[in-house]
C-alpha cells in the first residue's frame, strides 16, 4: 500500500468508545487523524477486512506494520497504536487491486489483536490528549508554525490552501496531526509522534523533527547551489573557448593543435616503446584531441606524453667490456683501494663471460664519508662506456619518490628512477643510488620497500611507475649503491646487494691522493699551474694531522682549497698593484697557521707513561675509527657507579657488567679487601658533547676500573677493544680495520683484540698492519695481564 496524496479533512472528532473492528495493516506510512488519504489494498486478508468494515459501520483500524517485507503480518508484526478511520469510497482498479479513500477519525491503542480465520481484528480503545493550559502552549504553537513555514519554503510540496488551513487551526492536536503527516521523516519517527499523548511533549518532538529536516534541506540546497555554480562556470568557459576556436580558425591561427597532435603521433610511431606503452600513448593522444587545448586536463596529458616519449625505449650505449681498460681507469681515478678494485674487476669479468646467464647483482660500496664511493661508481660507468646518473636517497621518506605519483594528484611526476633514466637517454646506464642507508619512512609509505622491486633482477624487467602506468625494463641498468653503515638498511633490501667495504685511508695514502688527484684539480679550478704553487708532502701530513683528521679526504680537499684560494687572492692583488708575483709560492709547515688558522684538532692526551685508571679504547663510527679515553677515579661514598661523558644505554650496561665481574672475582684479582659499599666509582669518557654507545669498550672500562681500584698502573702505548661478558669472556666486535687506522693515526702500535677478531686482522692489507703488534684475548684476565703492570 502506498499513499499518493494527503489533504486536510475536518478536525479530529471526539474519541469514540472502545470497540472491536477490522484491522488494515499498511506499509511505509502512518495515517494521522483528520487526514483523508487514498490507499491501495491488494492483500487477500486486507480485502476481506475492508469488506467486513463496509458491511458494518464503515469503520476500520489502520495501523503501520514494523517490517515492510512482511507479506502477511500477524499481531507481533504491527504497532500497538493506530488510527480509526471512516471508509469514504471504494474503487476497484483493473489490475486487481482496490483503491480505498479513508479519513482518519481518532487515535486508538490496541488492547488485544484477535486472530480471525478470514482477517485480523483488534480490540481498541481511544487515546485522548492530555492538554495543559493552552496559554502555556502558545509559544510552542508559534515555533512549530514558523518552522513548518520555513520547511515548506525549502521543500514546496504542500499546496497553499493546506498551509492556510494549518495557520488558522486553533486545535493543537489537529495541528500536530497535520504537520506530522506532511513532513518527510522516517516511519519510526511518525509512529513515535502518533503514540505521544501529552500535547507539549508532542509539540517538542515535532519541533525537533522540523529542525533536523530544515538543517538537512539547507545543506542540500547549499550543495546544489555550489554544484550549479561550478557547472555554469564550466559551460561559460566551454562556450567562450568554442568562440575563440572559431575566431582563430577564421584568422588561420587554429592549426597549432593539429600540428602538435601530429608531432605526438609521429613520435609515438617512431619510438621503440613496448606495444602496451604504445597503445596507452595512443589512447591518451585520442583523449587530448577531444579536449580544449587550454583545459587543465589537456596540460596533464601533454606532460604525460612528454615523459613517456622522453624515456629511452630500446636506446642503449655500446658497452665496452675490456677489463684492462677498466683497470687502467680505476687506477687513474683512485689511489689504493686494492681489494675494492679487485672485486669490481672480478664483477665486470664475470658479467662479460657469463653474459645473459649471470644472475643480476647489485654492488653496494660501504665505508665512511670521503673514501671515494661515488667516484668509484662514476669510474665504473666510464670504463664500461655507459652513461652515469646519481640518485640521492638521503632523507627520502615518500614512496612516491621511487615509484612516482599517480596522475590524479596535482603536479604529479614520475619517480626518481624514471626521471634519471629519461635524463640519461639510454636504457643501460649506471645508476648510483647514493646514501641508501639514510632512507626513512612515514605515513606516506616506505621507499625501502619500493626499492625491492627496483633492485630485484627477477622483478625489475617489468618495473611499473605509478605515473607512467606501463612497465619499463630496468634489467639492463647497472645499479650501484653506497652506504656509510649497513645496520640501518632493511634486511630484505640488504639481501639483494653484494657489499664491498671501503676502509679509510692511511696518512701516507692521503698524502699521495692529495699530490696526485686533489692538488692538480684544485689548481686547475683556481686558474693556476702546477708550477705556481709548491706544497710538499710534509706540509700535507701536517694538514692531515692538525686540521683534517678523518677516514676520507673531503676535509683535506677543503683545507687545500683554502690554501690555494688565499694564494690566488694574493696573486690577484699583486697584479692589481702592477707588482710582479714571486713564483712559485712555497707553502711551509710554519705558514699553515696563517693560511688555515690555529690547529683545528687537538691531540688526545694519550698516556705516554704509566698511569692509574686511564686506558685507551678504540671506537667505530659512521665517519670511521677513533680512539677514546676511559678515565676512572674512586672516592668515598655509598657504593654508587657514576657514568658521565654522554654514554649510551649499551655502553652504560657494559660498565655495569664490568663492575659486576670485578666484584664477583675480587679475591682472584687481589682486591678482596676493597670495600665496594663505601666507595663510589666514577667513569668518564672525554668529549662529553659527543654521544657514545656500543659494547666494544667493555674490556677497556673493566681494565680502567681494576687499575683505579687496585692501584695497578696501565702500560703506555696500548689500546684495546672488545665486549665483556659477566663470566669474563671477551666477545668479538666490529670495525676492526677502522679501529686499527685510528690507532695508527694517534701513534699507538700495540692493540689488544678479541681472539674471534683474529680473522679480521688477517684479511687486512699489510699496508695497514705493518709495524703493529696485536695481542688476542679470550678472557678478560688475559687483557689485564697485557694492559696492567704486574
Amino acid at each position: 500500500m502506498a499513499a499518493r496524496i494527503a489533504v486536510v479533512a475536518s478536525q479530529e472528532t471526539p474519541p469514540p468508545e472502545e470497540r472491536v473492528c477490522p484491522v488494515l495493516p499498511v506499509r511505509d506510512m502512518v495515517l494521522f487523524p483528520g487526514i483523508i488519504m487514498p490507499l491501495f489494498v491488494g492483500r487477500p486478508r486486507s480485502l476481506r477486512a475492508m469488506e467486513s468494515a463496509l458491511l458494518q459501520d464503515k469503520k476500520i483500524f489502520v495501523v503501520a506494520q514494523k517490517d515492510n517485507e512482511t507479506e502477511d503480518p500477524e499481531s507481533d508484526d504491527l504497532y500497538r497504536v493506530g488510527t480509526l478511520c471512516n471508509v469514504l469510497q471504494v474503487v476497484r482498479v483493473p489490475d486487481g487491486t482496490t483503491k480505498v479513500l479513508v479519513e482518519g477519525v481518532s487515535r486508538m491503542r490496541v488492547e488485544e489483536y484477535l486472530l480471525d480465520k478470514e482477517f485480523l481484528t483488534a480490540h481498541v480503545f481511544p487515546m485522548a490528549w492530555d492538554q495543559p493550559d493552552s496559554s502555556s502552549l502558545e509559544p510552542w504553537r508559534r515555533r512549530v508554525l514558523s518552522s513548518f513555514e520555513h520547511y515548506n519554503t525549502l521543500q514546496p510540496r504542500i499546496p497553499g490552501e493546506v498551509m492556510a488551513s494549518i495557520s488558522e487551526l486553533g486545535d493543537l492536536g489537529q495541528l500536530i496531526n497535520l504537520v506530522g503527516s506532511h513532513i518527510s521523516v522516517k516511519i519510526e519517527e511518525r509512529q513515535a509522534l502518533l503514540e505521544i499523548q501529552d500535547v507539549e511533549s508532542a509539540l517538542a518532538f515535532l519541533l525537533r523533527l522540523l529542525t533536523e529536516e530544515i538543517d538537512i534541506l539547507e545543506l542540500e540546497h547549499d550543495i546544489q547551489n555550489r554544484v550549479r555554480s561550478v557547472v555554469d562556470k564550466h559551460q561559460k568557459e566551454y562556450y567562450l573557448r568554442e568562440q575563440l576556436r572559431i575566431i582563430q580558425n577564421e584568422l588561420g591561427q587554429g592549426q597549432g593543435e593539429e600540428e602538435e597532435q601530429l608531432r605526438y603521433a609521429e613520435r609515438i610511431e617512431a619510438s621503440r616503446m613496448s606495444d602496451e606503452a604504445r597503445d596507452k600513448a595512443k589512447r591518451e593522444l585520442s583523449r587530448l584531441s577531444k579536449m580544449s587545448p587550454i583545459s587543465p586536463e589537456a596540460a596533464v596529458i601533454r606532460s604525460y606524453l612528454d615523459w613517456l616519449l622522453d624515456l629511452p625505449w630500446g636506446l642503449r650505449t655500446e658497452e665496452n667490456e675490456n677489463i684492462a681498460r677498466a683497470e687502467r681507469r680505476l687506477d687513474r681515478d683512485h689511489y689504493g683501494l686494492h681489494k675494492a678494485k679487485d672485486r669490481i674487476l672480478e664483477f665486470l669479468a664475470v658479467r662479460r663471460h657469463a653474459g645473459t646467464n649471470m644472475r643480476g647483482q647489485i654492488i653496494c660500496f660501504v665505508g665512511p664519508p670521503g673514501v671515494g664511493k661515488t667516484s668509484l661508481g662514476r669510474s665504473i660507468a666510464d670504463s664500461l662506456n655507459r652513461r652515469f646518473v646519481n640518485v640521492s636517497l638521503g632523507g627520502v621518506r615518500d614512496e612516491a619518490e621511487i615509484r612516482g605519483h599517480r596522475r590524479t594528484y596535482i603536479g604529479s611526476l614520475p619517480g626518481r628512477i624514471v626521471q634519471k633514466l629519461a635524463r640519461a637517454g639510454s636504457c643501460n646506464p649506471v645508476v648510483l643510488l647514493d646514501e641508501i642507508d639514510k632512507l626513512g619512512n612515514d605515513f606516506r609509505g616506505d621507499p625501502a620497500s619500493a626499492l625491492l622491486e627496483v633492485l630485484d633482477p627477477q622483478q625489475n624487467a617489468t618495473f611499473t611507475d605509478h605515473y607512467l602506468e606501463v612497465p619499463f625494463d630496468l634489467s639492463e641498468v647497472l645499479f650501484i649503491t653506497t652506504a656509510n653503515v649497513t645496520h640501518t638498511i632493511p634486511k630484505p633490501l640488504l639481501d639483494r646487494m653484494e657489499l664491498i667495504p671501503l676502509p679509510g685511508y692511511l696518512a701516507e695514502e692521503k698524502v699521495q691522493i692529495a699530490l696526485r688527484y686533489l692538488l692538480p684539480r684544485i689548481l686547475k679550478e683556481h686558474g693556476l699551474k702546477r708550477s705556481d704553487i709548491k706544497i710538499s708532502a710534509s706540509v700535507i701530513k701536517k694538514v692531515i694531522a692538525s686540521y683534517t683528521r678523518e677516514a676520507g679526504v673531503r676535509g683535506l680537499d677543503r683545507a687545500l682549497s683554502t690554501i690555494v684560494r688565499k694564494i690566488t687572492r694574493r696573486l690577484v692583488e699583486a697584479a692589481d698593484k702592477s707588482e710582479a708575483p714571486i713564483l712559485p709560492v712555497a707553502v711551509k709547515v710554519n705558514d699553515l697557521k696563517e693560511y688555515l688558522g690555529p690547529k683545528k684538532l687537538y691531540d688526545l692526551s694519550v698516556p705516554k707513561d704509566f698511569e692509574t685508571g686511564n686506558v685507551v679504547g678504540l671506537a667505530w663510527t659512521e665517519a670511521g675509527g677513533d680512539v677514546l679515553l676511559i678515565e676512572v677515579v674512586t672516592m668515598k661514598g655509598k657504593g654508587e657507579l657514576v657514568l658521565t661523558g654522554h654514554l649510551g644505554e649499551v655502553m652504560q650496561e657494559s660498565a655495569r657488567a664490568a663492575v659486576s665481574y670485578l666484584r664477583s672475582e675480587s679475591d682472584a684479582l687481589g682486591i678482596g679487601a676493597f670495600d665496594w659499599k663505601s666507595v663510589d666509582i666514577h667513569i668518564h669518557v672525554p668529549e662529553g658533547a659527543v654521544p657514545k654507545d656500543g659494547p666494544s669498550a667493555g674490556i677497556t672500562m673493566a681494565t680502567a676500573i681494576l687499575s683505579a681500584v687496585s692501584g695497578r698502573r696501565v702500560r703506555p702505548g696500548i689500546a684495546m677493544t672488545g665486549e665483556i661478558s659477566l663470566r669474563g669472556k671477551v666477545l668479538p666486535v666490529g670495525g676492526i680495520r677502522e679501529k686499527i687506522l685510528a690507532a695508527r693515526r694517534h701513534g699507538i702500535h700495540h692493540i689488544v683484540l678479541p681472539s674471534a677478531n683474529r680473522v679480521d686482522v688477517e684479511e687486512i692489507s699489510r699496508d695497514y698492519t705493518e709495524g703493529m703488534r696485536f695481542d688476542y684475548a679470550e678472557d678478560v684476565m688475559t687483557v689485564f695481564g697485557k694492559g696492567l703492570e704486574d
